[in-house]
C-alpha cells in the first residue's frame, strides 16, 4: 500500500492533492502560492513527510492533440527537481487535458461563488489528475 501525491503545477500555484492508503480515493489537500523554487519545493517536502508519501502523479498539460508542448516542459523540469529532493519516490505523469475544466464545472454546479473557486481550483485539478491515475491503476489490476 502506498499514498500517491498528485501536483497540478502552474505558473502561480501548485495544486495537491493525496490518496487514501488504499490508493481509491483522492482528496485535495491544499493550493501552494509559488514564490520561488526553494520555498515551493520546501512546502512541498513538508507535505510529503506528513503524509508519507510514496509517489507523485504529474500533472501533464498537453495539447488537444496529444503534443507535449512549453507547459509539459515546465512540469518535467519542475518535477526534475523534485527528483533530485525525493529520489526514492516515483514519479507518474498523468494527461491532464481539460481536469481545470472538469474541476470548474464541478465547483459551478456545487454553487461555488467565483472567488471561491478561484482558491481552490489548482487544488480540485489535483483531485481530478489523482483520481483518474488511481481508476487507471485499479482497472490494470
Amino acid at each position: 500500500m502506498k499514498r500517491y501525491m498528485s501536483l497540478d503545477i502552474g505558473d502561480a500555484t501548485i495544486g495537491i492533492a493525496v490518496s487514501d492508503l488504499l490508493g481509491l480515493t483522492a482528496q485535495g489537500v491544499e493550493t501552494i502560492r509559488r514564490t520561488e523554487l526553494s520555498a515551493d519545493l520546501d512546502r512541498l517536502n513538508a507535505l510529503v513527510q506528513e503524509y508519507e508519501v510514496a509517489a507523485f502523479v504529474a500533472g501533464l498539460p498537453k495539447h488537444m492533440n496529444g503534443d507535449e508542448g512549453e507547459r509539459c516542459e515546465i512540469v518535467r523540469a519542475f518535477m526534475a527537481d523534485a527528483a533530485q529532493l525525493f529520489p526514492t519516490l516515483e514519479i507518474h505523469y498523468w494527461d491532464e487535458r481539460l481536469s481545470t475544466v472538469a474541476a470548474s464545472r464541478a465547483l459551478i454546479e456545487g454553487d461555488v461563488s467565483r472567488k471561491k473557486r478561484r482558491k481552490v481550483i489548482d487544488k480540485m485539478a489535483a483531485v481530478y489528475i489523482l483520481q483518474g491515475f488511481l481508476d487507471r491503476q485499479q482497472h490494470l489490476k
